[in-house]
């Protein structure tokens, strides 16, 4: 007889937005911040568990996977072992899309029934419901540093932070949880536009810019107002427009919070960097960076700060930076330094930021006359990333254009022209 087909857990995905290769990805970031170390679950280990296949997994897996809900693993259909519940089936004549889409429509019913006048009593809005949000959060923040840029990870970032408005209205709270609600949906907003800078979607990112900006000023929270003006900065200095850049970077440095937190500091600064940079102001570039590198020093790694600083400020980042201004220079030498420093610090999970580093440092490398070398390099970006991530495969572009240039007809040109093909293929 078949598995039973575990409804509740698929229609809490359906919910919120889960594939099964992103619920595994959440997944896994759970189990690594609760063990120290990855997960090891695919998308086939999640349908495994919708198809009633697997009905109690593991205890790790299962904190892990309530972590992410909110929610017992009784809740999402699994069945402890020995137990006497079942997973209800559906019967055999049911289209089971349909049988979800009503179990889920059941949920969001029952959902406005609890906050429709005249109910028994008002829903008390809590930090833990912030919490669980935070922690599906962290999923999406995993997602963007293995893949980056995605569309995907825009629309959830952008759904949790209407989850996030639509907990406003949902019953009672007390002002430090609004104001904790409105920056959290600040930071998954801001999310989502960074994911569509990542994937140069400029017009859909100012659209996030704004309604991030207003929630951060609702919010009142420092940190998410500067990590906003931070990837406005940024969004403008991918678009060619410095003095924005400037500018809007120049907000995020003036808040406060730069001046008690030494670390949000050195971010400011080396972003700054980056900008001059790509403005040709080589001695402000100098100076921003030298800046950052000593802040970055005086800064506690034991103060608190919120995850998206945590999961990627750190000194692979701050050479990533420096690698960037110093390309735009011309100054190939010290940006080939950069790229080294960068790529030996960089966390294991940081593969976008891996692959964009690659890449600069084969530009580097070709614009030094190591064709052969520089080739080498850029052959080790993996393909999904070559083929998936916007600005990664423009890099490539780039660089196959420049190759040619600089040894046209030459073998390394035949070998990267194969390599290429191989992605291509493989997409």
């Amino acid at each position: 007889m078949d598995a039973a087909r575990n409804i509740a857990l698929e229609a809490w995905m359906a919910e919120h937005g889960y594939s099964s290769n992103s619920l595994a990805e959440a997944v896994n970031s759970s189990l690594e911040r609760l063990t120290g170390r990855p997960g090891g679950l695919d998308g086939s280990s999640i349908r495994g568990w919708k198809a009633g296949r697997v009905k109690w997994p593991k205890s790790a897996t299962r904190k892990a996977l309530e972590d992410i809900a909110g929610l017992p693993a009784t809740a999402l259909g699994f069945v402890p072992r020995g137990s006497t519940l079942s997973i209800p089936v559906p019967p055999q004549q049911e289209d089971p899309d349909m049988k979800r889409r009503t179990l889920v429509g059941g949920i969001a019913t029952a959902a406005v029934a609890a906050a429709a006048p005249g109910a028994a009593s008002p829903r008390r809005i809590g930090m833990n419901d912030v919490d669980r949000l935070q922690k599906r959060f962290a999923g999406i923040v995993a997602s963007d540093h293995r893949h980056g840029g995605q569309l995907g990870i825009e629309q959830r970032a952008a759904a949790l932070a209407d989850e996030a408005l639509n907990l406003q209205n949902a019953g009672s709270a007390t002002q430090r949880v609004r104001s904790s609600l409105y920056a959290s949906a600040a930071a998954f907003r801001s999310s989502a536009m960074w994911a569509a800078i990542d994937g140069r979607r400029y017009d859909v990112a100012k659209t996030h810019m704004r309604e991030a900006q207003a929630l951060a000023e609702m919010s009142g929270d420092q940190a998410i107002k500067f990590r906003i003006w931070s990837h406005t900065g940024t969004m403008y200095r991918h678009l060619g427009r410095p003095a924005d850049a400037l500018a809007a970077n120049d907000v995020a440095r003036n808040l406060f919070l730069t001046r008690r937190d030494p670390l949000f500091a050195s971010l400011g600064l080396a972003r700054q960097g980056a900008i001059q940079g790509a403005a040709q102001d080589r001695s402000g570039m100098r100076r921003a960076f030298d800046q950052a590198q000593e802040a970055m020093l005086r800064s506690d790694p034991a103060d608190y700060r919120p995850v998206w600083m945590l999961a990627f400020y750190d000194q692979a980042e701050l050479d990533s930076l420096a690698l960037s201004a110093r390309l735009a220079l011309g100054d190939y030498p010290a940006a080939e330094y950069h790229a080294h420093r960068c790529l030996a610090a960089l966390r294991p999970h940081m593969i976008r930021s891996r692959a964009i580093a690659t890449t600069r440092l084969a530009h580097a490398q070709l614009a030094q006359g190591a064709a052969d070398a520089a080739t080498a390099t850029a052959m080790k970006v993996p393909a999904d990333v070559a083929t998936h991530h916007a600005r990664v495969a423009r890099m490539l572009q780039e660089f196959g254009a420049a190759l040619r240039a600089t040894a046209p007809g030459s073998t390394t040109v035949q070998t990267w022209t194969e390599h290429a093909a191989t992605w291509r293929t493989t997409a």
